[in-house]
């Protein structure tokens, strides 16, 4: 090799890897240059459906792009999960997702076709939230203690539907009948609004759905509520005793709301949507409608979104083992 040549190869070699570091900058800069799609793994009118529509509205406000809302209902979430991890790491197809379908389904699906973990990254935690148990007003009890008595008194009578086998309120259920010690029929729905849909129209006797999914038809005396599943009473129903305080010790579930993408998607375009939509979390309004919703809005880091995924991923595979909760 002539000496003079070197010079010329380390400068192209220079300027290669200085158009491989600006590459993933310039997209971030320039995205996002279409419509973004956001998929829900529930069916429409649930707390899902409502923030996905919340952020995404917000996000058109700020960056003059339509958000589509797309419902991919079945398998718990994992029809959506699946579409999201396989699709095109750009920033233009991301998964608003549940904790069922990122922690539950890895004990529920032994073989579902992606790993919830590996091929999905996790962008930004929304907020977590309170179940509610509620009932048809005709069911005979007005309290967790005599929801209890009735059940002890009439086992598997009472028919409790849940958004699936396997789903945060089927979970909450089985945990609820383990502690108490009653029995009832497990009556899956695709969906939570179909399950809260049920018990409004005297089909089905109880569910456990987000406050979300339910404080306006309890408002509305179409469903009694008896109390909600967190430790701590929920900000949108104060009135509302918890479970473990109703009667249940011990008792505490919640499920929490994060918007993910493929694995694959540029740090670049994770940072830029993270730091948005913690923008958009702090808003009043927002945090008001979230609040009002039974929510409450994400602080988590990232490392701490996924700190939080991975210990409830533990904690969730217990429960399904416990009470030998299977899919369809």
């Amino acid at each position: 090799m002539r000496p003079r040549l070197i010079p010329r190869l380390f400068c192209t070699a220079a300027v290669a890897a200085t158009a491989m570091v600006s590459a993933p900058r310039a997209v971030a800069q320039t995205y996002p240059g279409k419509p973004i799609h956001f998929i829900v793994g529930q069916t429409v009118g649930g707390a899902s459906d409502l923030f996905a529509r919340m952020i995404g509205q917000k996000l058109y406000e700020a960056w003059k792009q339509p958000v589509v809302v797309d419902s991919r209902p079945g398998a718990a979430g994992s029809i959506g999960a699946e579409l999201t991890a396989r699709s095109a790491p750009d920033g233009y197809t991301l998964l608003l997702a549940t904790a069922g379908q990122l922690v539950i389904n890895q004990s529920l699906y032994p073989k579902l076709g992606y790993d919830p973990v590996k091929d999905l990254a996790p962008i930004a935690f929304f907020a977590s939230s309170a179940l509610m148990l509620v009932t048809h007003p005709s069911v005979p009890a007005k309290s967790v203690k005599e929801l209890i008595a009735f059940a002890r008194a009439h086992s598997r009578e009472l028919n409790c539907g849940s958004g699936g086998n396997g789903s945060p309120a089927h979970l909450a259920a089985e945990l609820f009948w383990a502690k108490a010690g009653v029995k009832m029929t497990h009556v899956p729905f695709k969906g939570v609004a179909p399950s809260v849909a049920a018990v409004i129209a005297g089909q089905i006797d109880l569910t456990f759905a987000t406050v979300a999914a339910t404080l306006q038809q309890v408002k509305a005396h179409r469903l009694r509520a008896l109390a909600v599943t967190t430790s701590t009473r929920s900000r949108a129903v104060p009135d509302i005793p918890t479970v473990a305080e109703a009667g249940v010790p011990g008792y505490e579930m919640n499920t929490w709301y994060g918007l993910f993408g493929p694995a694959a998607l540029p740090k670049e375009i994770v940072n830029k949507l993270n730091a948005e939509v913690t923008r958009i979390l702090g808003l009043a309004e927002v945090r008001e409608r979230l609040l009002n919703d039974g929510a409450d809005p994400g602080n988590l880091t990232l490392d701490q979104f996924a700190a939080l995924i991975r210990a409830d991923a533990a904690r969730w595979a217990t429960v399904i083992k416990d009470a030998g909760v299977k899919a369809d």
